[in-house]
């Protein structure tokens, strides 16, 4: 891919499921506050996507009307979730709208829980993905993925859950390599994993939650 897609913008798409049922590994934590630390955690990540200089669009994938509300608070664009059979599903979904309305713009999948992420952090990898016509960034573990690219043109083909970096690479994504990008790594699922996110520094939203809860 020549050097010049080194400057591309992209359309961001960022699945948030139903409040409800989000984050149950963080229960014992959050308790009746769960719903709410899942939608801060949404809203931080939606507002460094906004504000990152690549960025062309950030469209949220949501069938929650609360988390909706919030995220276009922030500066996304809503697309109902209409086939409602998970995750990969919706990503497609919200692809296929987000070229519809930018074809000259790639599409970057990239997970709602990412409370500590910075938009410079999210700038230089989604830079190095411009030269790859498809690509993806592991979790911090190093056995998910947070990020998942694809530039105007290449096949979209996100395949989250479970152990999908090797599933990305297998697949024939390009797997990026870069440091100080920890904030676009760190998601989170488990109370370690916020502790994590919290040394990194998270966003207003989450801090504020976490504060709620004496934490």
């Amino acid at each position: 891919m020549p050097a010049a897609q080194a400057a591309l913008r992209w359309s961001l798409v960022i699945p948030v499921k139903r409040l409800a049922s989000a984050k149950s590994r963080l229960a014992a934590l959050a308790g009746p506050h769960r719903a709410d630390l899942a939608l801060a955690m949404a809203c931080d990540t939606v507002m460094a996507a906004v504000q990152c200089p690549r960025t062309r669009s950030v469209l949220v994938v949501t069938d929650d009307a609360r988390a909706a509300d919030a995220v276009r608070g922030v500066g996304a664009h809503v697309v109902p979730d209409e086939p409602a059979l998970g995750l990969n599903p919706a990503l497609l979904h919200g692809a296929a709208e987000a070229v519809r309305r930018h074809p000259e713009a790639g599409v970057c999948a990239l997970s709602a829980d990412l409370p500590a992420l910075r938009p410079g952090e999210l700038d230089r990898v989604l830079r190095e993905a411009g030269h790859r016509e498809r690509s993806f960034l592991a979790d911090a573990p190093g056995v998910g993925t947070t990020l998942y690219t694809a530039a105007p043109g290449a096949e979209f083909a996100p395949a989250f859950e479970g152990a999908s970096r090797r599933r990305h690479r297998r697949n024939g994504a390009s797997e990026l390599v870069l440091g100080d990008v920890a904030g676009v790594r760190r998601d989170v699922d488990t109370l370690e994993d916020l502790r994590a996110a919290a040394a990194l520094g998270v966003g207003p939203h989450t801090a504020k939650l976490l504060g709620r809860l004496g934490l």
